[in-house]
């Protein structure tokens, strides 16, 4: 079987009620997912919890990989349609407040229960679709990070192109390895915390 049909969904509804059935599907395989783990969190119990047949449930999608693989998809596109939402409002003054936008993004894309994102990180399966929709939203960031370290004279790094990168990559990965943790943490607090880090990383001589 080609990765085309052991990963991608098997129907695309096309009227509201299918729809809203696989809707049902994704939410109860995120929850189911959250509390089994991804070994245990099997189709039956994906079906029962979405109140579907296993026959139905599998007209959508072959297995749970591809529920995975579209719950991981949808990640990714609330982050790009967050971060573009953000982007669309007036910039702030300063590179802090620019920096602030940045990590509110970041933290408002991993609110989602962080047992799910743990099993998204290190279960999910990975397909060539979903890792060009990855490197898409990860060139999108530091496209946009690249153009606005370059608009304020207070950004003192020698090299825009490769502190781009590092703030990207910085922010994406703190913010989920924190928020993923077993204990819980103030997200105000992390979120100055790490305003006050890039800030001083980019405005020192």
């Amino acid at each position: 079987m080609s990765e085309k049909q052991w990963l991608h969904p098997r129907k695309q509804p096309r009227q509201a009620r299918a729809e809203l059935t696989r809707q049902r599907i994704l939410k109860a395989a995120a929850h189911v997912f959250a509390e089994y783990g991804y070994a245990a969190g099997t189709t039956n119990r994906i079906a029962e919890r979405a109140g579907v047949s296993i026959g139905s449930l599998y007209q959508y999608y072959p297995n749970k990989d591809a529920i995975l693989l579209e719950l991981m998809a949808g990640h990714f596109d609330s982050g790009a349609a967050e971060v573009a939402r953000r982007q669309a409002e007036e910039l702030p003054d300063t590179i802090e407040g620019v920096m602030r936008v940045f990590v509110q993004a970041a933290i408002a894309n991993h609110l989602d229960d962080p047992q799910l994102l743990r099993i998204m990180v290190e279960q999910a399966p990975r397909s060539q679709d979903l890792m060009k929709k990855v490197y898409q939203f990860k060139d999108a960031r530091v496209a946009y990070a690249r153009e606005l370290l370059r608009r304020y004279p207070e950004v003192r790094v020698s090299d825009v192109d490769t502190a781009a990168r590092i703030i990207n990559a910085s922010i994406e990965l703190v913010v989920h390895q924190v928020i993923a943790e077993h204990e819980p943490i103030d997200l105000k607090r992390l979120e100055d915390e790490l305003v006050a880090m890039f800030t001083r990383y980019l405005t020192s001589a």
